[in-house]
């Protein structure tokens, strides 16, 4: 009697993804957003707290918006390697992205043109606002577990 053997299902930790990378769209559309609020956020800020608000809602903005282009960067960069390297990334690519907004935010505070409110405000709320304004178009299903394609895909 001979045993054949048994073949094993490769580690979830070597996988990788070797599909369409919709963490780049999905960055692409938040940044798109982020821009087309961008004036109306600089201008209510000019008007509240004048060039210096207008200032810093525009560098915070800045910070937002290149904040999600790195986390897209880096997950799609990982999840070609493995999905082990991917929840790595996940996890200590947002501790390394939080440090480096707070690294630009303390380098600048004490600039003549830094309002501290407005780029505290700026921040967290572009933050939340995009991410919620986003997750409108991104499908949660399990038909669609990428972006909710157009209805001439479907």
């Amino acid at each position: 009697m001979t045993t054949t053997p048994v073949r094993q299902a490769p580690s979830i930790m070597a996988v990788r993804d070797l599909g369409p990378a919709p963490e780049r769209e999905v960055a692409r559309d938040l940044v798109k957003r982020g821009l087309m609020v961008l004036p109306i956020a600089v201008a209510l800020a000019a008007l509240s707290w004048g060039g210096a608000g207008a200032a810093s809602v525009a560098f915070a903005a800045g910070l937002v918006l290149a904040n999600f282009l790195l986390a897209a960067a880096l997950l799609s960069w990982a999840a070609r390697i493995s999905l082990g390297m991917l929840m790595g990334v996940s996890l200590f690519g947002f501790v390394l992205r939080l440090a480096l907004i707070a690294g630009a935010v303390l380098l600048v505070k004490d600039q003549p043109w830094v309002e501290p409110v407005p780029l505290g405000v700026t921040l967290v709320v572009a933050h939340l606002g995009l991410l919620f304004w986003e997750t409108k178009f991104v499908s949660a299903s399990l038909a669609f577990p990428g972006l909710k394609p157009s209805a001439e895909e479907r």
